[in-house]
C-alpha cells in the first residue's frame, strides 16, 4: 500500500496547529549523529521506507537513546536487521522523546458508505488490546470531539485518577479538530487517503504532541490550500408522482399462471385505485379484468408509475420501453443481493437511457393510502403523518400492518431494496419537505449514499427514527444477501445517530413505538432533559422499571420535597418514603383519579418531561367487574394529559393477554384520542420514550 514517509506527514500537519516531536532525518546511520547534534535527550530513532508501515512490529524503532552517538549505533544495528529481513530502510528519522502521559490514537479510516470516520482512543499498544475507541462521522464539531472523549471508557484516565493529574484535555480536541473538523486534514486530503493515523499523540497537562503520523492510500501530499469542506447543494426531488400516480401499469401478469404481476393488479383493484390501471402483456387483452397494453411504450401518457415483476434477465430489456414513465420499480431479484452486480448495473444504465427515475430492484413498492399506491392486499389504512423508507419491503408491510392495528396512520411509504437509483437520502429530503408528513421512519442496511444520509439527516427538522439491520457480524453478512450492502464498522450508524439528532432503535416494534410516541407527542413543546416519572402498582414491576429505563438512558428523578405534603394528603406514603418509581393503589377497586391527582401534585413543583404510567391488566380482570375501571382509568389519563401539555404521558398496559377480548383496542382508543401513546411493555415504552427525548434535544440544541 502506497504512503507518505513520517517525517514528511508531520512537516505537513505541522501547518494544522499540531505539535510534533523536534526532529531531523539522515539517509544512513553516519549521518543521523550529526541531524541529532542539536536536539536533546533521550532520543528515538526510526526508520522509514517501503514495507515499513508497522515501524514497531519490523522493529524499526528504538527509544530512550542517550546521545547523538548512541542514535547513530541505533540506527546502523536497525539498518543491518532490516536488510536481513529484506526491507532495507530508505532512511532515518531522529527525534526528540517526548515526555511521558496518556497514549491517544487520533485517527481518520474512509467507511465503505459514508466517507471519512474520525477515530479516538486509547493508544499505542492498547488500541488493538482494549479496542476503546469512539467514531465520529467528518466533519466534525467541537461538541462532537468532546462527547467522544466522554464515551471512552478509559475516559477516567484522561480527567486524572488514583492521584494522578489529568491532561490537557482542550490540547487533545484541538488535535482532533485539527484532523476532523471542516477545512482539516481529512477535508484537506480529501479523497487521496484511506487511512490516516496519529498514534500515539501523548497527553498530559502541558499538551498533546503527536509522536507518530502515519497516512496510508496515497505518496503524495496536497499543495496549496483546498476550501474547507462545503456541503453538497441540495435540491427537494420530485416524488409527487411516485405517491399519487395518475396511472399505473403492471409488467408480469399473466393469462395461464398467475405471479407476482397477477398479485398487485389484485393489491390496487382491492385498494380502489381510482387512476388508470393497466397489465402489460403481448397478446391479452386483459387480464384479470385490467386492460393489458403491448408493451411500456405502449402505455397511456398519463401513466405514472410501471411496476416490473419479470426475471431479473429481462428487466432491463423491459425498463428501456418506459420512456415518458416517470418512475418504475423493479420487484424482481437476483441482482447484486445474489453477486449479480453487472446485471444491476445494466439495470440501471437501461434507467438512465430510458430518462426513468427506478425504485429498487429487489423491492416491494409503494404504499400511500392518500395516494391510491400499495403494495399490499386488502382495504388501505386511513391516511396519517407518519412516512417510512424501508430497504426490506417484507418488513415495510409488517410495521403498516402492525401499526395500522395499533392505531397508527402512514402519509408515504417507499421500499427501496437494492437503490441501483432512487436513495434512502434522496427519499427522505423529500420527505422532510411534505406537508402531509410529520415522522419519518428508516430501515436500512446499506444507505447506497451514505454520506448524502449523513448530510440530509443533520438537515432534516422532523423526528427521524432508524433501525439498522446487518450491525452485528453475522447481521452483516445477513445484509450482503439481501441488499447486497455492506457497512464497514457498525458502530458508524450510532455516530451518526449521536451526530444527527436520529433516534436508533434495535428492533421492528421499537421501530412502531418510536413512530407511535413521536407522531403524538413531537409536537408538544417539552423541556429538555432525560428526566421519566414512573408511576404505578406497587411490587417488583416498580423496580424492574427503575432498571429498564435506567438501561435506556433515562433518568429516574427524585420526587421534588415540596410535593410530599400534597401526595400525603391524598393518602400515599403513609409509613414509607415518597420514590420515583411512585407506587400507587392502582387497580379496578381503587380511585381512577388517583394517578392524575398525584401527578399533577408533583408537577406543580417539578416539570418532568415524561410520565409513564403503567397498569396491570391482569389484576382488573381478576380483581374486577368488568373492564369499566379500566376504561375509566384511561380517560382520566386522557384527562391529566389535556391538562399538562407540556409532559408527555404514556400509558403501559402490563399482560395486555390477560383482557378478554376488544378490551385492550378500547383503552387504546380512548388513550390514543387523547394523544396518549400505549405500550404492552416496559421496555418498549422506554425506547420510545427514549426517542422522543432524542427528538426534544435536537430541536433545542440543534445538530452539528
Amino acid at each position: 500500500m502506497t504512503s507518505v514517509p513520517e517525517h514528511a506527514v508531520k512537516a505537513w500537519i505541522r501547518g494544522f496547529g499540531v505539535a510534533v516531536p523536534r526532529g531531523a532525518t539522515a539517509p544512513s546511520p553516519d549521518g543521523v549523529a550529526a541531524a541529532a547534534h542539536d536536539l536533546t535527550g533521550p532520543l528515538v530513532v526510526k526508520a522509514y521506507g517501503p514495507g515499513l508501515v508497522h515501524k514497531s512490529d519490523a522493529g524499526a524503532v528504538r527509544l530512550g537513546l542517550g546521545s547523538p552517538q548512541a542514535a547513530r549505533d541505533a540506527a546502523a544495528e536497525m539498518r543491518a536487521a532490516l536488510a536481513a529481513r529484506g526491507v532495507p530502510p530508505d532512511g532515518f528519522l531522529v527525534e526528540e522523546q517526548a515526555a511521558p502521559g496518556v497514549e491517544v490514537i487520533v485517527g481518520a479510516v474512509r467507511d465503505p458508505a459514508f466517507g471519512p470516520v474520525l477515530l479516538v482512543g486509547l493508544g499505542g499498544v492498547w488500541t488493538e488490546v482494549l479496542g476503546d475507541t469512539a467514531l465520529r462521522l467528518c466533519p466534525v464539531t467541537e461538541a462532537d470531539a468532546r462527547a467522544m472523549l466522554d464515551e471512552l471508557r478509559g475516559a477516567a484516565l484522561l480527567r486524572g485518577s488514583r492521584g494522578r493529574p489529568g491532561v490537557d484535555r482542550d490540547a487533545l480536541v484541538r488535535v482532533m479538530l485539527a484532523v476532523g473538523s471542516p477545512g482539516g486534514i481529512v477535508d484537506r486530503l480529501g479523497d487521496g487517503f484511506t487511512d490516516f493515523e496519529l498514534n500515539p499523540v501523548i497527553c498530559s497537562r502541558h499538551g498533546a504532541v503527536a509522536v507518530d503520523a502515519r497516512l496510508l492510500g496515497t505518496d503524495t501530499l496536497p499543495t496549496g490550500c483546498r476550501p474547507a469542506h462545503r456541503r453538497r447543494p441540495r435540491t427537494v426531488p420530485g416524488f409527487d408522482r411516485l405517491f399519487a400516480p395518475r396511472g399505473v401499469a403492471v409488467v408480469g401478469a399473466s393469462t395461464k399462471r398467475p405471479g407476482f404481476g397477477n398479485m398487485f393488479l389484485g393489491f390496487y383493484k382491492a385498494a380502489g385505485y381510482r387512476g388508470k390501471l393497466l397489465a402489460v402483456h403481448p397478446a391479452a387483452g386483459e387480464i384479470d379484468g385490467v386492460p393489458c397494453v403491448p408493451s411500456l411504450a405502449d402505455a397511456a401518457p398519463d401513466v405514472d408509475y410501471a411496476l416490473v415483476a419479470v426475471p431479473a434477465p429481462r428487466c432491463a430489456d423491459v425498463v428501456r420501453q418506459a420512456a415518458g414513465i416517470p418512475f418504475v420499480q423493479v420487484m424482481s431479484g437476483g441482482f447484486r443481493e445474489t453477486g449479480a452486480a453487472g446485471l444491476e448495473a445494466d439495470l440501471l444504465a437501461a434507467a438512465r437511457e430510458a430518462g426513468v427515475r427506478l425504485l429498487g430492484p429487489n423491492c416491494m413498492g409503494v404504499y400511500a393510502p392518500a395516494g391510491g399506491q400499495t403494495f399490499l392486499g386488502g382495504e388501505p389504512g386511513r391516511p396519517g403523518r407518519i412516512a417510512l423508507v424501508s430497504q426490506s419491503g417484507g418488513l415495510a408491510g409488517e410495521v403498516i400492518r402492525v401499526g395500522e392495528r395499533r392505531g397508527l396512520a402512514f402519509s408515504k411509504v417507499a421500499t427501496v431494496g437494492n437503490s441501483a437509483d432512487v436513495t434512502p437520502a434522496e427519499l427522505l429530503r423529500y420527505l422532510a419537505a411534505d406537508a402531509d408528513t410529520a415522522v419519518i421512519g428508516l430501515y436500512l442496511e446499506d444507505p447506497r449514499d451514505g454520506r448524502g444520509l449523513f448530510e440530509t439527516l443533520r438537515e432534516v427538522g422532523k423526528p427521524v427514527v432508524a433501525l439498522v439491520g446487518g450491525r452485528s457480524r453475522q447481521g452483516r453478512t445477513a445484509a450482503a444477501s439481501h441488499t447486497g450492502g455492506m457497512i464497514g464498522d457498525a458502530r458508524v450508524w450510532s455516530a451518526l445517530a449521536a451526530q444527527t439528532g436520529t433516534a436508533l432503535v434495535t428492533g421492528q416494534d421499537d421501530l412502531i413505538g418510536a413512530l407511535d410516541f413521536l407522531d403524538l407527542h413531537a409536537a408538544r413543546d417539552v423541556g429538555p432533559g432525560r428526566d421519566v416519572l414512573v408511576v404505578g402498582p406497587s411490587g417488583g414491576a416498580a423496580v424492574l422499571a427503575a432498571d429498564v429505563f435506567d438501561a435506556a438512558g433515562l433518568d429516574l428523578a427524585a420526587l421534588p420535597g415540596e410535593a410530599e405534603a400534597a401526595l400525603r394528603a391524598l393518602g400515599l406514603g403513609a409509613g414509607s418514603s415518597l420514590a420515583n418509581p411512585l407506587e400507587l393503589p392502582v387497580g379496578p377497586q381503587a380511585d381512577p383519579d388517583l394517578v392524575r391527582g398525584a401527578v399533577t401534585a408533583i408537577l406543580a413543583d417539578r416539570p418532568f418531561t415524561d410520565v409513564v404510567a403503567h397498569v396491570n391488566v391482569q389484576s382488573f380482570v381478576t380483581f374486577g367487574t368488568g373492564a369499566d375501571p379500566l376504561l375509566a382509568y384511561a380517560r382520566r389519563l386522557g384527562a391529566l394529559q389535556e391538562e399538562q401539555p407540556g409532559t408527555r404521558v404514556t400509558l403501559v398496559l402490563r399482560n395486555s393477554e390477560c383482557a378478554p377480548p376488544g378490551v385492550e383496542d378500547d383503552v387504546r382508543r380512548i388513550a390514543r384520542g387523547a394523544g396518549i401513546p400505549v405500550y404492552r411493555g416496559m421496555e418498549a415504552a422506554a425506547a420510545a420514550v427514549a426517542a422522543g427525548k432524542t427528538f426534544s434535544a435536537r430541536s433545542r440544541h440543534g445538530t452539528a
